[in-house]
């Protein structure tokens, strides 16, 4: 069973930064690329970024460019994103998610707060 674990989600005040993780399992974590989503209050789920399985590549919504950094390690299975420069409109449940196995799988989501 694919299963994915966010972490790192918090209280924090403009301008201040934070790192999000998501740890696979049930998968070969290699093989998929892995995007992260955030879902405000009353707005729909939109992407955030993403990065391919095979070179890397990577991916950012132009609100977050210059701001966000999407990297993996595979030695640990994990996706990780690093958030700087964080504004108020990033307050969102941010959710990573996966195609892995033909299975479209979201983790369970970390809250992040940013205050004004």
């Amino acid at each position: 069973e694919v299963h994915l674990v966010e972490s790192g989600g918090g209280l924090v005040q403009a301008g201040g930064s934070l790192r999000l993780s998501c740890v696979g399992s049930g998968f070969t974590f290699d093989d998929y690329a892995i995007g992260w989503f955030r879902q405000a209050p009353g707005k729909e789920r939109e992407g955030v970024s993403c990065i391919s399985s095979s070179d890397g590549s990577t991916y950012y919504r132009d609100s977050v460019k210059g701001r966000f950094t999407i990297s993996r390690t595979r030695a640990k299975d994990a996706v990780y994103l690093q958030m700087n420069s964080l504004k108020p409109e990033d307050t969102a449940v941010y959710y990573c998610n996966t195609n892995a196995l033909g299975v479209d799988s979201w983790g369970q989501g970390t809250q992040v707060t940013v205050s004004s």
